[in-house]
């Protein structure tokens, strides 16, 4: 087995680690619970999970997706969560290798992963994610700056003007969609989330992310129109799902404007 297949399979498996972890912070943190104490535990009966009842995937399927005291079905967005935390850990290291590149990749998808929990679940997106996020991203990219020779403005303020600027966009678009249907359109902690989408992909390709956002989130929107539903639709997974895409596949505005051409 190669050194590199090796890493991959480790860095999956942290990924599913980490995963399991950011469930919780995106079950609790909405909750105001500390994401330390209590002990992880069956929200049906209060079961205290043993070790091997907390293994990521493994113990669901062990478990049957049930909890083992009451009986009680575990939701499967528990083990999904997990294995896409793992999945894209694992891209983000052959895409990047073991570079500084890589750890910025896994603090950005971190960020988006616990939020879109948060939202799908609560329809909150956790200010203490999106602010610790932007400050361990805004290091690594000082760190980068320093390693690489770019100097901070090149390396660091133009990222934090892009943040700032797509920032302002989406309030403008709030504050646009908020006049036009007399409610509101946007939460707050979507706007804020595209502060750090602006940061790491700069602030042209935040724009692509809020238009490809949209489109994967039309047909969900159509469908609510049609049953006359009047839920609301979170719309922070839909923004994380467009930035891992753009993110991963390492796409730029020249290429898309390429595709289009053609």
């Amino acid at each position: 087995m190669s050194l590199e297949t090796l890493n991959g399979i480790m860095i999956f498996i942290l990924g599913l680690i980490f995963g399991s972890f950011y469930n919780v912070v995106g079950y609790r943190l909405p909750n105001n619970m500390s994401i330390v104490f209590p002990q992880s535990h069956c929200p049906n009966c209060n079961h205290k999970l043993k070790f091997y009842e907390l293994i990521p995937v493994l113990s669901y399927i062990f478990l049957l997706g049930r909890c083992k005291v009451c009986k009680k079905r575990i939701s499967f967005s528990y083990p999904f969560f997990e294995i896409v935390t793992g999945v894209l850990f694992l891209i983000s290291y052959v895409q990047f290798g073991l570079s500084l590149k890589f750890f910025i990749s896994i603090t950005f998808i971190s960020i988006l992963i616990i939020i879109s929990i948060s939202d799908i679940r609560y329809y909150i997106i956790p200010d203490e994610v999106l602010i610790i996020g932007s400050i361990l991203l805004i290091i690594e990219f000082i760190t980068n700056s320093y390693i690489n020779n770019l100097g901070f403005i090149n390396g660091v303020l133009i990222k934090i003007l892009n943040g700032l600027g797509s920032f302002a966009i989406l309030y403008l678009f709030k504050v646009f969609g908020d006049t036009v249907f007399q409610k509101e359109s946007l939460g707050g902690g979507d706007i804020k989330l595209l502060f750090i989408i602006g940061l790491v992909l700069g602030f042209d390709m935040s724009i692509v992310a809020i238009f490809i956002a949209s489109f994967i989130a039309l047909p969900l929107s159509i469908i609510s129109l049609i049953k006359n539903d009047n839920n609301i639709l979170p719309f922070g997974p839909y923004l994380s799902i467009a930035a891992t895409i753009i993110l991963l596949c390492n796409l730029n505005l020249d290429m898309i404007l390429q595709f289009f051409i053609k």
